[in-house]
């Protein structure tokens, strides 16, 4: 089994609006299911829409910061892969 691209790692997390901000090294649009890892918790997500400055936007890329809402909390540091 090959290892799962990592995409990115959150950066921060607004707990009160569910929105986790991810500083990428690889390539996420809408639509896409990325994995948000860390430790022994994981789980699954499909990105519904991202922003960039209060920006929506489709597509985010290596370099950029995305924002994006996520079901669950996480916590800085958490790994964003290729689901």
């Amino acid at each position: 089994m090959r290892k799962p691209k990592e995409l990115g790692r959150v950066i921060h997390y607004f707990d009160k609006i569910g929105v986790a901000v991810v500083a990428l090294v690889g390539t996420i649009k809408v639509g896409d299911t990325v994995k948000f890892s860390r430790g022994d918790s994981d789980f699954e997500e499909t990105i519904g829409s991202m922003q960039i400055e209060h920006e929506d936007v489709k597509k985010g890329k290596k370099g950029q910061e995305v924002a994006m809402k996520v079901s669950q909390a996480v916590k800085r540091g958490t790994r964003v892969l290729k689901a």
